[in-house]
């Protein structure tokens, strides 16, 4: 029976919700504890790198949890609402931090609140994206599900680089640490709500009922599926190269671009290149599969990305300062991350069937814990290298016209060859490694899927 219209309306609303958290803390909790509430940019990268490495334990362990659960809502959906709703307060008490603290007492507090945001965070994030092989059939209705809920997420991750510093001044009146708190709990509010609506409208249709993997079988299962692993790999390192970007954005229009209308600019910059990144898996992803197939469109997009980032970073090094000149990187950019979002995913679903053939195993939970896991390592890193970079810059927190006309020079061009050099290493890297490694071509996929139906004798 084909997804009715509801279910695919619902399952996409919670994309939304969940991505708004997930953008907000990946893209401004550096910029909220390091520039606003004092602490240092090593610290936090050493913090958020550190909440990564915990995740390597929690994520498997959260993908192991969730095959092993039988009620009568099924395996995901119980997951899915209690890891929002303790998530969603998470998020508050992150981006609450208390004013009395200073020191190592911030230090902890803001290491403690994002370890467990992580933590609950994982708890719907993989339930969510393991239901898509459970009640999809394989081929373009998984694919159109799949570029349905990563263009919503889209969406959610768009509408925060877009709203988040206009509502954090205005709700704030002006001071930025009660700004982002009071947003930070709309956010939270927003997505319990839209994942409700999720949890009561998608229902699994069918899952394969088999003995739910240990932790160790678990590992072996992913070393042994090869292409889930190189897809992963592949996660990493797109995701690494955009947020290192992101992270650095705020901190290019504050220093670099400048002037006293910088936040403009960066609002402006960010509603273009999120209305980009919409159009690109909603409408140019689509168009470009009518005439060419995933895997060729996965390499357009690495082609786009390595260009617009080499535009940028000319126009960096001519000192230009027209917003509307950014906007033609800006769109390559873009609209290459928006469909290598929605391949990736793709890929790792097509890997499930995969595995299943060649393991004997339907691992939704475990394939995709490895998502979440990557992606948020990914997160951990490019915050690490962002941080990094700025304290070699010696980039200020103080934000009057002064200070902010002092960072010049190499500092600023250690911040520009961070944000654009660096990523493209990232994406050569990951396109060199696919194209060696990855072989589920849609003609594979579609023998596989023919396999496992012989197989299960339907």
């Amino acid at each position: 029976m084909k997804l009715s219209l509801r279910e695919k309306a619902s399952y996409g609303l919670g994309a939304v919700g969940k991505d708004m958290v997930y953008m907000l803390s990946a893209s401004y909790i550096l910029y909220y504890y390091q520039d606003i509430i004092g602490v240092s940019a090593v610290a936090m990268g050493i913090i958020l790198m550190a909440a990564r490495v915990f995740d390597a334990f929690n994520d498997p362990i959260m993908g192991v949890l969730v095959a092993k659960t039988r009620t009568k809502w099924g395996k995901f959906r119980p997951w899915l609402l209690i890891g929002t709703l303790l998530n969603a307060v998470v998020l508050f008490v992150m981006f609450s931090a208390p004013p009395a603290l200073n020191g190592k007492g911030l230090v902890a507090y803001a290491a403690i609140t994002y370890i467990v945001w992580g933590v609950t965070y994982t708890m719907m994030d993989i339930p969510y994206w393991s239901m898509i092989p459970a009640f999809t059939e394989g081929g373009k209705e998984r694919e159109g599900l799949t570029t349905l809920a990563r263009s919503c997420a889209g969406v959610g991750s768009a509408l925060i680089t877009i709203i988040t510093m206009i509502c954090v001044k205005n709700i704030g009146q002006g001071d930025e640490r009660i700004g982002f708190q009071r947003f930070a709990l709309i956010i939270a509010i927003v997505f319990v709500v839209f994942i409700i609506i999720t949890c009561i409208c998608i229902k699994e249709k069918s899952t394969v009922d088999v003995d739910a993997p240990s932790v160790g079988q678990m590992f072996r299962a992913l070393i042994q599926n090869d292409q889930a692993m190189i897809v992963v790999i592949a996660i990493v390192l797109i995701n690494c190269s955009l947020y290192i970007t992101s992270n650095l954005l705020i901190y290019f229009f504050k220093y670099d671009f400048g002037g006293q209308t910088w936040e403009n600019e960066y609002t402006l910059f960010n509603t273009f290149g999120g209305g980009i990144q919409i159009l690109s898996m909603m409408l140019f992803y689509p168009v470009l599969r009518k005439f060419i197939n995933s895997v060729q469109v996965f390499y357009v997009s690495f082609v786009m990305a390595i260009t617009g980032y080499a535009v940028l970073f000319v126009l960096m090094c001519l000192g230009l300062t027209n917003i509307f000149l950014l906007f033609i990187p800006a769109f390559f950019v873009f609209a290459a991350f928006g469909m290598l979002t929605v391949l990736t995913t793709v890929f790792l679903a097509n890997t499930v069937d995969y595995g299943e053939l060649k393991n004997n195993r339907r691992d939704e939970s475990v394939i995709f814990s490895m998502q979440t896991f990557v992606v948020k390592l990914a997160s951990g890193v490019a915050v690490l290298i962002a941080s990094i970079c700025l304290s070699i810059a010696n980039l200020s927190d103080d934000t009057s016209t002064a200070v902010v006309a002092e960072a010049t020079g190499s500092s600023i061009f250690i911040l520009r060859m961070t944000m654009t050099v660096i990523p493209i290493a990232g994406l050569l890297l990951a396109v060199f490694l696919f194209h060696r490694k990855y072989m589920l071509t849609e003609q594979k996929v579609e023998e596989i899927a023919a396999q496992i139906k012989q197989k299960r004798g339907e």
